[in-house]
């Protein structure tokens, strides 16, 4: 073995060889238990973050025990590049607007770039050591994708679960889009109370407090509590809006909160959600005077054309000038904002596509009991999530690089026509339907609105599935094994997912599923571009490789977020310096030597203890690593590789591998220290690929056979090599060893110096006497006395 490891040179020497080898390749014929992942399909964003890298990682690390673990491992990977995402991309790379291009340019944009920059974008996840099967990769916006899209859609349809519908929508002005509830991220914005004085007819004045004045054109009602005394004289009354002049009538609702502002209430259509519960409650008017570009229209009156905040400071200005603005505060408050574009989203009436499922949140919360979550607790977040859905899913987008809604409506009788399923995939805009309609008419309008991107990806398991041609092998994965992904996207991806499978499928679509954490900065913030604590995982494999970086990702159990340190990535490579050294020490030892069951006849109780230790370390490893704790597999591999093997036992068998005077003594410690580092990299393997494999190659292959230690049998549990009464014994010299290093230490003495008398002070005298001779040869010591 060279003296030092070059991880730029061997990590990518090692992914080349996995790639060209198929290593990691699928065989649905392959005897075993099949463990199968719903691979979160990463969103094509350019390149990826830290955050991916520390996710991904979790997942890989599973992924790898399993297959090590004799399992045939489905690890599919795909790239989620249709829609909002891939368009604002696009946007940014090409520095244009999608409406200034049209949609036939914009579509073909936005299919060469993916072209350009999809390879770099895949070779990230190939260069953190993903051990997916990447010979099959999926796009969302394939031919193949969008046809099974569009076909679960016709599904939802014929079962009358799929309606369009003119109603209130949650719009981004930005995006120029409808968008789902699950779109929405709450944002903490500054911002101020505004105290306007209204008045009724007969002349009674009262004060509503409202934070968005520039609302006053569409008021269509004033909403007061039936139990507050102050306004209990108005109800019914009729009140003139400020600067607009509509009239609008108060009435009472147990909704409106009587300590907050005034305690009287505008309700505009439609300024928040519960604008709209009370539109369709009491039966009230519509007064849309806001645009779906973000501006207000005629009804507005001399502000209509201006964008909404500009419009607020002219009504602002207005209602000073009248004597009507009697007060402004400055607040905090939470606005609902669009998770892709972070603009302040707007309630608006237009036509839009929905999934009915209201009426399941029973059967969902049910079947979100059946998963086994890891961490138990995350499965709150859903369930708090299912409970508090208030409309059904809106699904249609006026965007243009999506899957196209597979719709024509009949021009004479307005009827919705569908696709033959073998005609599919469809495009309504560049294509007819091959039948009539129902009334006979055979001129049609086409849909020109595309699904929500995650209309697709909540089919991911049958994405993922149709990759393997075997039908029946395809229906027996399902349920897959896991679905791993990280806790912000609980009520996107894994709601979805888990509805989509109920309304089709009846069944839950995974067995397990385990959340990840966020990437915090050391001040304990998340970290994002906004706020410019982004650390590139590219700079990290850049400077301490692949094998570091996943060290550090490690420390981390399921759901916890986790602060990067720099100083936990150098942890790692020294543990890899630390890996690399012990095992050419080891090594050096082994030239020649093959495992003979014989060997084992003649262990001295060092070989015993480490053995044992090494049993014990397997077994928590292995129970830590069924229950995706891949931190604490990882805490007692270390303890056991630093403390127990490296510190203690190699120390040890020094004295007799470099005398070699007894032949059988010999092979006992070659025996020990080839069964224990061969161990000790199967365990390593999984959080640290390219070292492990560089070091079963240099040695291990020619004697174990396997192309890759990543297609070899976990170390198995042998109790013949258990020997817990001597280890227990021997406990008491690796703790009087533990002594005197640190009495040498405190005395400014080097771990060889030698001593002439050492006293040590033990309850187990008879115990400790044996090991006296060792324990001075190793120690340096000429004389020990026991108490």
């Amino acid at each position: 073995m060279d003296k030092n490891y070059d991880f730029k040179i061997k990590e990518k020497k090692w992914q080349e060889f996995w790639e060209k080898e198929g290593v990691f390749r699928f065989d649905p014929g392959k005897k075993g238990k099949i463990f199968s992942i719903d691979t979160p399909p990463p969103t094509l964003s350019g390149k990826m973050h830290l955050g991916h890298a520390f996710s991904y990682t979790h997942q890989d690390i599973v992924a790898r025990y399993h297959r090590m673990r004799g399992k045939n491992v489905f690890y599919p990977f795909g790239v989620d590049n249709n829609g909002l995402p891939t368009e604002k991309l696009v946007e940014k790379i090409n520095n244009i607007r999608l409406h200034d291009v049209g949609r036939k340019n914009f579509i073909e944009l936005c299919r060469k770039t993916i072209k350009e920059i999809l390879p770099d974008f895949i070779a990230d996840w190939k260069n953190i050591a993903m051990s997916c099967d990447f010979s099959n990769i999926y796009s969302t916006i394939s031919p193949q994708v969008q046809k099974m899209s569009q076909e679960y859609f016709i599904e939802l349809f014929q079962n009358k679960r799929v309606y369009k519908k003119y109603a209130p929508v949650l719009w981004c002005p930005e995006c120029q889009t409808a968008i789902a509830q699950a779109d929405l991220e709450d944002k903490k914005t500054n911002s101020k109370m505004y105290d306007i004085e209204f008045k009724t007819n007969d002349e009674k004045r009262f004060i509503i407090s409202t934070t968005r004045p520039e609302l006053l054109s569409s008021c269509v009602s004033v909403f007061v509590h039936p139990d507050d005394k102050r306004y209990s004289s108005l109800s019914g009354k009729i009140v003139t809006v400020p600067i607009f002049s509509q009239k609008v009538i108060i009435l009472k609702d147990k909704k409106v909160d009587p300590k907050k502002g005034s305690g009287a209430v505008m309700c505009c259509t439609f300024g928040d959600t519960t604008d709209i519960d009370w539109y369709f409650r009491h039966k009230l008017p519509q007064r849309l005077s806001v645009e779906k570009n973000g501006r207000l229209n005629d009804l507005a009156k001399e502000f209509g054309g201006l964008k909404l905040k500009m419009a607020r400071q002219g009504i602002i200005e207005k209602l000073k000038k009248e004597g009507l603005l009697k007060k402004e505060t400055d607040i905090v408050h939470t606005v609902n904002v669009h998770e892709r574009c972070q603009t302040e989203i707007e309630i608006l009436s237009c036509s839009q596509w929905f999934v009915k499922y209201l009426d399941l949140k029973k059967e969902f919360l049910a079947q979100s009991n059946k998963l086994k979550w890891y961490p138990p607790y995350m499965r709150k977040r859903l369930d708090n999530w299912i409970e508090g859905l208030r409309w059904d899913w809106c699904i249609s987008r006026q965007r243009y690089f999506g899957v196209p809604i597979p719709v024509w409506h009949c021009k004479n009788c307005q009827k919705a026509v569908l696709p033959e399923i073998s005609d599919l995939p469809v495009d309504p805009l560049h294509s007819n339907p091959k039948r009539k309609c129902e009334c006979n008419g055979n001129d049609f309008i086409p849909e020109g609105d595309v699904l929500d991107t995650w209309m697709t990806s909540s089919l991911s398991p049958q994405i993922a599935l149709s990759m393997i041609k075997d039908k029946k092998k395809q229906n027996k994965m399902l349920p897959m094994s896991l679905r791993p992904q990280a806790h912000d996207i609980i009520n996107f991806w894994l709601f979805y997912t888990l509805a989509r499978s109920y309304l089709h499928f009846k069944k839950i679509p995974w067995g397990d599923v385990m959340i990840s954490g966020f990437v915090l900065d050391s001040k304990g913030e998340k970290m994002s571009k906004s706020k410019g604590n982004i650390v590139e995982p590219r700079v990290i494999l850049e400077q301490y490789g692949a094998d570091a970086m996943r060290c550090w990702a490690s420390q981390s159990s399921p759901g916890d977020d986790l602060c990067y340190s720099e100083q936990e990535v150098k942890i790692g490579k020294r543990t890899i310096i630390k890996i690399w050294n012990a095992s050419r020490f080891c090594l050096a030892h082994l030239k020649n030597y093959k495992p003979k069951n014989s060997d084992i006849y003649s262990l001295a109780d060092e070989d015993k203890w480490i053995l044992t230790k090494l049993y014990r370390t397997t077994e928590e490893y292995i129970k830590r690593m069924e229950k995706y704790e891949y931190a604490g597999a990882k805490l007692a591999l270390d303890n056991f590789f630093w403390k127990d093997f490296c510190d203690n036992y190699l120390e040890i068998v020094k004295l007799r591998v470099y005398e070699n005077k007894d032949e059988k003594n010999f092979r006992a410690a070659q025996f020990v220290l080839y069964t224990t580092l061969y161990s000790v990299l199967k365990l390593y393997a999984p959080i640290m690929p390219h070292i492990t494999e560089e070091i079963y190659q240099e040695y291990f292959k020619a004697l174990e056979k396997e192309k890759s230690i990543h297609l070899t049998k976990f170390p198995k549990l042998n109790k013949k090599l258990c020997f817990f009464a001597i280890a227990r014994k021997f406990d008491l010299v690796i703790d009087a060893i533990a002594q005197i290093r640190k009495y040498k230490s405190a005395h400014n003495l080097s771990v060889n110096a030698e001593v002439d008398k050492i006293i040590v002070k033990t309850k187990n005298k008879s115990k400790l006497k044996k090991y006296l001779f060792l324990l001075c040869r190793m120690m340096s010591i000429k004389t020990i006395e026991i108490m």
